[in-house]
């Protein structure tokens, strides 16, 4: 299904149908809803025997990103994770660990009213929200 959206879309936007860029599509459909790096996607292709160079899946990530497939999730100290754009993953709220970098994504209701307040008080349409916490997961701790 992820494969048939990325083939409409590259279509649409024409943009040829490659196989490394339904490889990289199927990586992230494989490990969704999680958050990856580029060099994680890397990893992940490497494992699997693929032959892909690091710049293809630079390039292939940031232009599924631009084309909104995939959406950009900026950390602190320069790290940049990317998701599968969705409607579950709209609105994301996500702990960070400070250790490791590990993402994890949380669903937090009180977000839906503070977004009716900012709202009501500057007049913005709220569009999206993406909330990070920063903390230590269990894994350091340990």
């Amino acid at each position: 299904m992820v494969n048939d959206l990325l083939r409409k879309e590259l279509k649409t936007k024409k943009f040829r149908i490659t196989a490394q860029r339904e490889l990289i599509m199927k990586v992230f459909s494989d490990h969704f809803p999680d958050h990856l790096s580029i060099e994680e996607v890397y990893r992940n292709l490497l494992e699997k025997r693929s032959r892909i160079s690091k710049a293809t899946v630079y390039r292939t990530v940031e232009l599924l990103s631009t084309l909104g497939l995939l959406r950009k999730i900026p950390l602190d100290n320069d790290i940049t994770r990317y998701e599968l754009a969705s409607k579950e993953t709209a609105g994301a709220s996500l702990a960070v660990c400070t250790e490791c970098g590990k993402t994890v994504q949380f669903s937090e209701k009180a977000l839906v009213e503070l977004n009716a307040l900012i709202a009501k008080e500057t007049g913005f349409e709220h569009l999206d929200t993406h909330l990070k916490v920063y903390g230590v997961c269990s894994d350091c701790r340990k």
